[in-house]
């Protein structure tokens, strides 16, 4: 036998049978074997083409999110915010989704094709900025921010590779300028640089966003004390007044005496959040809380809660009027003099300026400082807005310093914290820090200090109501709202002197002064005398009546009720008091 014929019947090793059983099963010809190979080869081929093609699908639709990868690291992306709401749920801001343009500058494969037709396509675009970001070795660089859909489309249809759209958060202010210096803005980057959006990032939003916790829309709204009606029917009568009066400017609050929590503010000119532009306008600042004034004779309720409250002096007590309180080289005198002794109710409801500086002295300077800080008008007040302003006070505080601080002039406070101060003169005698964020009266109580008495309290609030009766603030007296207040005139310093055509006018009501429930300032920068006004710029003949028409459009709004035919305010007031009229 040769060889080849022992290979032949040479038994295969049972190894190579088991494999091939396995693989081929029993009795199967070489023909089944080879298409079964070159069906198996095509599986191979068809799964590793399908797979290189599912990439090439993600690459195409996940675009934006690869650029948000390449600028995470690179360039701020804007992220989410919470909605910030009125106390009624009303929405003041929120966020939208917007989209903004980008470049991959390592991706673009003809630059000046790309910039030619960018630049076609969005004429703002400024060709040599487009071209040094495009020429740049960055990864990833914005082009333009906030785009509109139909400019998406147009640059979409382009087809430019390595230029892609992210959809990035955009604040938007639904009330436009209602709430402006309250709320304030955000920059490009959904951050906060003023009012209430400034507040949030430095009270924790700027943190969860660096951490990656804030990253949806799923934040709890930041609910604020104000109210956006009360907000629209004040800002609505303050630009009345502006243009009637030819003010340069007009400004107002409205805050609840019983928890601090500023209902309304508004200062014109403002501006609109949605267009940031605006803001930077020096001429449109919050005059409430970034600038401080004269307050005028507003300050003339200091000067007599401060006597009242010693106990030494009661509402009857006289004080010489008879003429000018001379000074050294300086006279102080009356806008009307009486040419007598007048009462403390006198003073008040003439507006006396001799007869609150000879009140001033009497208490004495230090006295007088200790009284003032007291009620917190010589220290920066402090509140949710980053934006405040420090009182201008003398360096040197002397008698001639007590006596024109003594009527509202010598001493500049931001209108807020005069504001806080009343609220104490009128509601107790609780000085409560203002806020802009609802806040219950027992969360205000935890925060109140004493500053004066209750029978002190009681004969202010009387005081304030008599001069809506037969003072300077009777045409504020909207029938059924019992209100009270006090005006204040203050003169400008222009150029080192007081300009007596120029004048600062304020009036601040309470509302009701029996109970008082609500305080509302109104402050005219420069108004013009009118025919009707019979050439007078005080307070009476402008803030007043403005005032009147803010109460008689949000007291219904506030919840309160008018009544009539009500005793007068010695009978309704001080019944309690030990000492009436």
């Amino acid at each position: 036998m040769t060889d080849v014929a022992q290979a032949k019947t040479k038994p295969e090793p049972w190894r190579q049978r088991l494999i091939r059983s396995l693989l081929y099963g029993r009795n199967v010809d070489r023909a089944a074997k080879a298409r079964a190979r070159v069906g198996f080869a095509i599986l191979a081929f068809a799964a590793a083409y399908a797979v290189i093609g599912g990439r090439l699908v993600m690459f195409a639709i996940g675009a934006d999110a690869h650029g948000a990868r390449q600028g995470g690291s690179r360039d701020a992306i804007a992220t989410a915010r919470p909605d910030i709401i009125d106390r009624n749920g009303e929405i003041l801001a929120t966020d939208v989704k917007a989209p903004s343009l980008y470049g991959e500058p390592r991706r673009i494969i003809d630059k000046d094709e790309a910039i030619e037709l960018l630049t076609a396509t969005l004429p703002d675009l400024d060709t040599a900025e487009v071209r040094d970001r495009l020429s740049s070795k960055k990864g990833f660089v914005w082009l333009k921010r906030e785009i509109t859909p139909q400019q998406q489309q147009d640059i979409h249809r382009l087809g430019i590779p390595g230029i892609g759209f992210l959809r990035e958060n955009k604040r938007v202010y639904p009330t436009g300028n209602e709430v402006a210096h309250l709320i304030g803005l955000v920059n490009i980057d959904n951050q906060g640089i003023a009012g209430m959006e400034k507040w949030l990032d430095n009270n924790g939003l700027a943190d969860l966003h660096r951490a990656g916790f804030a990253t949806d829309r799923l934040q709890r709204p930041i609910e604020l004390s104000v109210d956006l009606r009360v907000e629209h029917a004040l800002r609505d009568e303050l630009l009345k007044a502006k243009e009637k009066f030819h003010a340069k400017a007009a400004s107002g609050l409205v805050t609840n005496v019983r928890t601090g929590e500023v209902v309304a503010m508004v200062s014109v000119p403002d501006f609109d959040p949605n267009n940031p532009k605006e803001a930077h306008d020096p001429d449109r600042i919050n005059r409430l809380t970034t600038g401080v004034y004269e307050m005028g004779s507003t300050f003339k309720a200091f000067t007599l809660a401060m006597a009242l409250d010693t106990g030494k002096y009661d509402l009857n007590s006289m004080w010489d009027a008879r003429g000018p309180l001379h000074y050294g080289k300086f006279a102080i005198h009356d806008d009307e003099p009486k040419g007598r002794f007048l009462s403390m109710k006198e003073v008040f409801t003439f507006s006396s300026n001799v007869g609150a500086a000879r009140i001033a002295l009497s208490q004495g300077v230090e006295a007088h400082k200790a009284f003032l800080r007291k009620m917190g008008q010589l220290e920066r007040l402090r509140t949710e807005l980053p934006e405040s302003a420090a009182p201008i006070v003398p360096r040197h505080w002397g008698d001639l310093n007590t006596i024109t601080i003594a009527f509202g002039h010598g001493m500049a406070v931001a209108p807020l914290q005069a504001v806080m101060g009343v609220s104490a003169l009128v509601n107790g005698g609780y000085l409560i820090p203002p806020t802009f964020l609802k806040r219950s009266e027992e969360e205000a109580m935890a925060l109140a200090k004493r500053v004066i008495k209750p029978e002190t309290s009681e004969k202010m609030r009387f005081l304030m109501r008599l001069n809506a009766e037969v003072g300077t603030a009777r045409k504020a007296d909207v029938k059924g709202y019992y209100i009270g207040g006090k005006t204040g005139t203050a003169e400008k310093v222009i150029n080192g002197r007081y300009a007596k055509k120029r004048v600062l006018t304020a009036f601040t009501a309470i509302i009701p002064a029996d109970k008082p429930r609500y305080q509302l300032l109104i402050m005219l920068d420069e108004p013009q005398p009118l025919k009707e006004t019979y050439g007078f710029i005080t307070s009476g003949w402008n803030a007043v009546p403005t005032a009147g028409n803010v109460i008689s459009r949000i007291a219904p709004l506030l919840g309160i009720e008018p009544r009539f035919d009500l005793p007068p305010p010695d009978r309704l007031i001080l019944a309690a008091s030990r000492t009436t009229q």
